[in-house]
């Protein structure tokens, strides 16, 4: 199964994705996928020296299954957050 990894932007409170070239996305389709756990542990690094440089807040792995090579999250709760808009 694939994985991406999330935060929070730390000025913003904005959910963000790490991309490929090491930014921070809003854009899931974006962010980067990884296939095992060697690439997993590689993108929590990157997320915890962006936690240590005050750029993000919170980081974790989410599940997601690829569509045309595109992450798509697996589970309601990151769907949402996915779309950027409130659950009231």
């Amino acid at each position: 199964m694939a994985s991406i990894i999330t935060a929070n932007r730390l000025t913003s409170g904005e959910v963000v994705y790490l991309a490929p070239n090491g930014t921070w996305v809003r854009d899931i389709a974006a962010a980067e996928p990884s296939a095992d756990e060697a690439s997993n542990r590689r993108i929590e690094q990157i997320a915890a020296r962006a936690v240590a440089a005050n750029h993000i807040i919170s980081p974790y792995l989410v599940d997601v299954r690829l569509e045309a090579g595109r992450p798509v999250p697996l589970s309601v709760r990151e769907k949402i957050r996915a779309q950027h808009r409130p659950t009231v």
